[in-house]
């Protein structure tokens, strides 16, 4: 398995939050993908949505706290945006190139991944089979990233990297992680 750890850091001109940390492992063997987060921060701090009775795909998660992955075929300009709420809600985007061509993707009819809340630890993770969209032999590139929602309504933006001057997690020069 090619696998490898991350550690999410806040946008630049965030309000910074010192307690808060979110790190985690990625990896690949054959088509199938992992993907695991791990969002410590103290008790209080962030709004977490509570977890759902019917979990669903939906629209606009990252309007709370929300994790989120791209994932592109190396050398091409299509990609893919994958949401996973806290509260087991879930959604996958595909677009044509950057910020183009927006719908959602129907190789997907359910995303079920584990959510486990600790007192000062949320842990989230998510095996995936890449077959319904690419062939196994298929070099990919990933942006990780996440959106966190404070109590006093504030949102921070955290990634792997932040090239621009604001957050866009879209941008390909942001989709570092080879596997």
């Amino acid at each position: 398995m090619n696998s490898r750890s991350f550690s999410l850091k806040p946008f630049p001109s965030d309000v910074p939050l010192s307690d808060v940390k979110i790190t985690g492992n990625i990896g690949r063997l054959g088509n199938s993908l992992s993907i695991s987060y791990a969002l410590n921060c103290p008790p209080g701090e962030l709004i977490i949505p509570a977890p759902a009775d019917m979990p669903a795909r939906k629209d606009a998660l990252w309007e709370e706290t929300c994790f989120e992955f791209f994932l592109g075929p190396k050398n091409s300009d299509h990609y893919w945006e994958f949401n996973l709420s806290p509260a087991g809600h879930w959604n996958v985007y595909y677009f044509t190139s950057y910020r183009q061509g927006m719908q959602e993707e129907p190789a997907f009819t359910s995303l079920r991944f584990n959510v486990r809340p600790h007192t000062d630890t949320l842990r989230l993770s998510l095996e995936l089979g890449l077959d319904k969209i690419l062939p196994s032999e298929q070099a990919i590139e990933i942006a990780i990233s996440a959106v966190i929602k404070t109590i006093d309504g504030r949102f921070g933006c955290w990634a792997l990297t932040h090239p621009g001057q604001q957050t866009d997690f879209h941008r390909r020069d942001s989709f570092i992680v080879e596997l």
